[in-house]
């Protein structure tokens, strides 16, 4: 087979060569594009460039401003931070003095309950001493009565000399205590 260029070179015919237009068509394709380039030029050229410079600069000015708010929140989160450790060491300074306060205060109270224990410990040992006092000079009189009128019905006759009856209830008396102690 023959391909269809070979026959058409065999015809005899000139053959054109697609590549390479007619000249009126390369004329009017010259002044279409020169119209178009000119109008592209003119016209829409400076809207596209207007329009993609208003973009830069929004997109310029919206990284500005994101940079901007991202210095300030970092300048937020850096005084959070200092604020933080502030309230941190603040707090850490007011456990201490409570405990420091609470160690005082409880050695505070030891003291008060010691010192009140020991008043109390000498009110009962003043007190007791007062009622053995009290108990014994019951006891003296009750047994010298006692031993009064003991001794008066044993001798038949009244005892009634004061002076007489305290000496010898006293020295009974001691004579006991003598005893008990020596029991001791």
């Amino acid at each position: 087979m023959i391909s269809p260029l070979v026959q058409l070179a065999a015809t005899g015919e000139e053959a054109q060569n697609p590549l390479i237009p007619e000249i009126p068509e390369l004329v009017i394709g010259l002044i279409a594009f020169a119209i178009v380039f000119f109008f592209l030029g003119k016209k829409l050229l400076p809207n596209i460039n207007k329009v993609l410079e208003q973009r830069r600069e929004a997109i310029e000015g919206g990284i500005e401003e994101a940079e901007a708010a991202r210095t300030e929140a970092q300048s937020v989160l850096e005084q959070y931070k200092a604020q933080l450790a502030e309230a941190r060491h603040e707090a850490a300074r007011l456990r201490q003095e409570a405990q420091e306060q609470g160690a005082a205060l409880i050695a505070e109270m030891r003291a008060e309950g010691q010192r009140q224990r020991e008043e109390i410990v000498a009110a009962g040992h003043a007190q007791i001493d007062a009622d053995r006092k009290v108990a014994a000079s019951t006891l003296r009189q009750d047994v010298g009565k006692l031993a009064t009128e003991l001794a008066g019905k044993l001798v038949g006759e009244s005892l009634e000399d004061h002076a007489r009856q305290s000496r010898v209830i006293d020295r009974f008396l001691d004579e006991l205590e003598e005893k008990a102690e020596a029991t001791r």
